[in-house]
Parts: structure tokens; C-alpha cells; sequence
């Protein structure tokens, strides 16, 4: 993977730190299914602002890394499911601080954005809906959330769902539609006009505050706290888009990298019929295809990194990575827990984990089947155009 030496350097500090503070808190009683609790990522984030690793990817001057730079780091950070956590890289605070950072104005970054860069609180984005009410899923369009002016206020209504972190979250964002279109808000948090309704239970658990279903009734928001114009959502929501997608296969492929070291550990050590599990081709094999994903994953990575640092959008390259990574990755956590047998669907490593959060993660930022349509569609647009 590409590099430079400062962000090498970054890395290093960054994998040193996961490595010897933040694995050993792997058990922490305070890691509940619904996340590790808002106590514990304030304590390892303490330590990463000791260490100087907190928000890494973001350089003291405000300026951000390049976006291959940044995968070296992140991909880092992920080397533990409390990681990025610990280290500010983790969704959706990355995203939501890299879209402020583009689009927020003076007065938005300084009350929404630099609590979020000194890691003193949470964030989450409001945009999906529930199911039930035909709201907007992995098709934005359907969007029933509103939103009306009022004054030098805007009055939004609606319910969302699946929205990470919401429980215990200080900045939000949310979407509502206009009669202009797609609009985003910032908001500070707790509000009582936004009512988490419950916290679902999901198969992953790496995330503080879970994934809630949320009402929002009569929210009031000033007019200056709108991101961008009326009718502008969707084209700040693809400014945030693809780098979002791509820091999740970054530390995702950091988790899976140490799923494999776990594994291969095992592998080597564990005896079965006269000699090391390893030398068993069966069991051999499905590590070296491991070795082969993880090492496509990181090209995969590098290759769209380099599309958005020219400053394209990179919707179609991150669509392709997206499938790639999150499909090769779920390949390696499966064959990491097979390899383990028993020991790998128990709680005694992180390896059971990483192919619970790996599995979720072929949903999360659109679906591989959804990605898949959209590829295809640009296959019959540039067939048409040809």
C-alpha cells in the first residue's frame, strides 16, 4: 500500500498504542451488547490524547490526511474492535467530522465540529427510516421525514431508524426533505423533541450507543444550523459518501488482518492427529486464502484512496471497493472461526466478533446487492453511450 513517511509514522504510533493499551481492554465488563459503554470510550480516549493518537487522521493544523495516507492509519486503528473507538477514527464520527470539515461554516465547525476532533463527545446521522412507515432505506428518495421553514427556524417531523450512536450522542445530523428537496441540520443532543424509541438488537457490537429507532417530533432548528441550501442534502450526503464507505473496509481490514494472526497463532500451536493443525492441508489452505483476500482488500483500498484523492467523488470506484472488501473480508472472519473450531465461536478471542461486525458491515453503507445494481446500471448507461 502507498505511504508516506508521516503517515507512516502516524501508523506506527497508532498500531503501538492499539497493540499494547487498547487490546488488554478486549474484556472489559463495560463492552455490553449494545456497545462498549460512553465511560470506557472516554477513558481510551484519555489515553490515546496521552499517547497522541487521538484523531490521527486529522493533522494539528485542521488539515485533513490524504485519503491513502489515511487508510495506512485507520486500517491501524482497526486492529481492535475498540480501536477506532479509542483512537476517534470510528463511524460515525469519522464521516460525519470529514463532511463538516468540507461543507460546515466557521460558526458550524466551531460548535459542532471541534468537540467531535477532540474526541469529547459522539456524533450520529440521522437518515434511515423505518421499513413499516415506507420510509428511505438503501433508496434515499423515499424519504419521509420533513421538514418546514418557520421564521428563522425549521420544524422537522418524522421517525429514523438504525441510527448509530443516537443513545448517548452530543452532535447529530439529520435529513428531512423540503419542498425543495433533501436538506441536512445540525443539532445538538439530547433533545426532547427527538425520542429514542428503542435500541435494537443486532449482531454487532462494536458500536456505543447501538443502532436506535427514533422519533422526532416538531424538532426546532435555527436556520443557520441547515448545512448548504435547501434542497442541497443529497449532494452533501455524496461529499460524505465514499470516504465513509472506504474507512469502513480500512478498519475492517485492520480487524480481519488481526483475526488472522489469532487464527494463525492456533493454526501453529494447536496439535490434532500427530502435528500442528497448519500442516493440515485443509487447514493450511484457508489461511493462505486469507493471506490472498487480505492482501486484494488492501490493493482494493489504495486503488479508490487514490480516485478521491484527485478530488473525484469516486461513487463508482467505492461501490466496487465496498463489494470487494466487505465480501473478501467476510471470507477471511469465516475461515478465521473455522480454522479456531470451537474456540472460534466463543468470546475467549476477538475472532467471534470480527465475523459478527464483518457480517453486518455487508449491509451497512448499502448492501452488496445494491451496489451491484448501481454497477450494473452504469454497465447499460455506458453501453447506451457507446
Amino acid at each position: 500500500m502507498f505511504s508516506t513517511d508521516r503517515a507512516q509514522a502516524i501508523a506506527d504510533r497508532v498500531e503501538s498504542f492499539v497493540r499494547t493499551v487498547v487490546v488488554p481492554y478486549e474484556g472489559d465488563p463495560r463492552c455490553g451488547f449494545h456497545g462498549p459503554s460512553d465511560d470506557l470510550v472516554m477513558e481510551l480516549r484519555e489515553k490515546a490524547r496521552g499517547a497522541g493518537v487521538l484523531t490521527p487522521h486529522v493533522l494539528p493544523d485542521g488539515s485533513h490526511l490524504t485519503q491513502r495516507e489515511t487508510a495506512t492509519v485507520l486500517i491501524k486503528s482497526g486492529l481492535s474492535p475498540l480501536g477506532p473507538l479509542a483512537c476517534n477514527t470510528m463511524a460515525p464520527d469519522e464521516g460525519n467530522m470529514y463532511l463538516l470539515g468540507k461543507v460546515g461554516t466557521a460558526q458550524q465547525k466551531a460548535h459542532f465540529l471541534k468537540p467531535l476532533l477532540e474526541g469529547c463527545g459522539r456524533s450520529a446521522f440521522f437518515m434511515t427510516e423505518p421499513a413499516a412507515d415506507g420510509g428511505a432505506g438503501s433508496d434515499p428518495s423515499m424519504m419521509q421525514t420533513s421538514c418546514v421553514q418557520d421564521g428563522n427556524h425549521w420544524v422537522i417531523n418524522g421517525r429514523k431508524a438504525f441510527i448509530t450512536g443516537a443513545q448517548g450522542a452530543m452532535v447529530g445530523i439529520v435529513m428531512a426533505k423540503s419542498t425543495d428537496g433533501a436538506c441536512m441540520f445540525l443539532i445538538d443532543l439530547p433533545d426532547p423533541a427527538i425520542r429514542i424509541d428503542r435500541v435494537l438488537d443486532t449482531i454487532d457490537s462494536s458500536m456505543p450507543g447501538g443502532h436506535a429507532v427514533v422519533t422526532i417530533d416538531n424538532l426546532r432548528v435555527p436556520a443557520d444550523q441547515m448545512l448548504g441550501q435547501s434542497g442541497e442534502g443529497f449532494k452533501y450526503a455524496q461529499v460524505r459518501l465514499s470516504p465513509a464507505r472506504l474507512s469502513h473496509c480500512m478498519r475492517w481490514l485492520g480487524a480481519c488482518i488481526r483475526a488472522q494472526e489469532i487464527a494463525s497463532a492456533y493454526a501453529c500451536r494447536r496439535m490434532a492427529f500427530g502435528k500442528p493443525l497448519v500442516d493440515h492441508e485443509g487447514v493450511g489452505f484457508m489461511l493462505a486464502e486469507n493471506l490472498i483476500d487480505l492482501q486484494q482488500c488492501e490493493v482494493m483500498i489504495d486503488w479508490c484512496a487514490g480516485v478521491l484523492d484527485t478530488g473525484a467523488l469516486g461513487t463508482i470506484e467505492s461501490s466496487m471497493a465496498k463489494v470487494a472488501v466487505s465480501e473478501a473480508l467476510m471470507r477471511v472472519a469465516d475461515k478465521c472461526v473455522q480454522v479456531m473450531g470451537g474456540t472460534g465461536v466463543t468470546g475467549d478471542t476477538i475472532v467471534e466478533q470480527v465475523f459478527r461486525e464483518i457480517r453486518a458491515f455487508r449491509i451497512y453503507d448499502g448492501p452488496t446487492e445494491v451496489h451491484k445494481w448501481s454497477l450494473a446500471k452504469k454497465i447499460k448507461r455506458d453501453h447506451k453511450s457507446h
